[in-house]
């Protein structure tokens, strides 16, 4: 056995066997499930133990943090699936910027089988990040105000009239329902790493992990 077989070998046995989907982690750009069409979900099989259990994973990685949203893609399952929730004004860090971006508390939902139609076909640029683009930001235009439709996690109808940054984020987890990623849209001049200042600062020295509660 050759000394690069062995290692390959220890890594395996060393980290054990591969974790199984829905992931604890964020999956990141570049992973090929970013890039599929995602498969509707069987209204009959929302009670079956891998729906409730990507239900339950979902909710665990959006109530440990600060997440807007989460779509089931992101954490290794493609199915059409997503979380939203943001914050009050009292608990976000600038109310200006609140208030600038039309932005509104919503309490935490998912959202099976989406579809979404556009009311105000004005769009909006301003910044976006992604947890699988984990510490860049990017400008991206969005309409203003969109239709959503669908059902929730016990297989009730829904419908919701969002508009500002709430019928952004609702944009921006289609996009990853539908294959696509912010990078497709955004201004390529307006990528920026968040962390740049921090970088120089620290001479390169960044920790960066992509588990939601560390």
């Amino acid at each position: 056995m050759n000394l690069r077989l062995f290692k390959l070998l220890y890594q395996r046995w060393w980290r054990g066997p591969p974790p199984t989907v829905p992931y604890r982690h964020i999956v990141q750009i570049g992973d090929p499930i970013l890039r599929q069409v995602s498969k509707e979900v069987d209204p009959t099989k929302l009670k079956d133990e891998f729906i409730q259990k990507l239900f339950s994973r979902l909710y665990v990685l959006m109530t440990k943090t600060t997440l807007a949203g989460l779509a089931a893609p992101q954490i290794g399952v493609s199915l059409r699936v997503f979380a939203i929730q943001f914050p009050p004004k009292k608990k976000y860090h600038s109310p200006q910027i609140y208030d600038q971006r039309q932005m509104e508390p919503i309490p935490l939902q998912v959202w099976v089988n989406p579809k979404m139609k556009i009311l105000d076909y004005e769009k909006i640029v301003s910044e976006e990040c992604c947890e699988s683009m984990k510490g860049f930001t990017a400008e991206i235009p969005r309409y203003k105000k969109v239709l959503l439709t669908g059902l929730d996690h016990n297989g009730k109808e829904q419908s919701w009239e969002a508009k500002g940054w709430s019928a952004r984020i609702i944009q921006h987890e289609m996009d990853h329902l539908d294959g696509k990623f912010y990078t497709d849209f955004m201004n390529p001049r307006s990528l920026s790493c968040n962390a740049w200042d921090a970088v120089n600062r620290t001479e390169g020295r960044i920790y960066t992990t992509y588990m939601l509660n560390k």
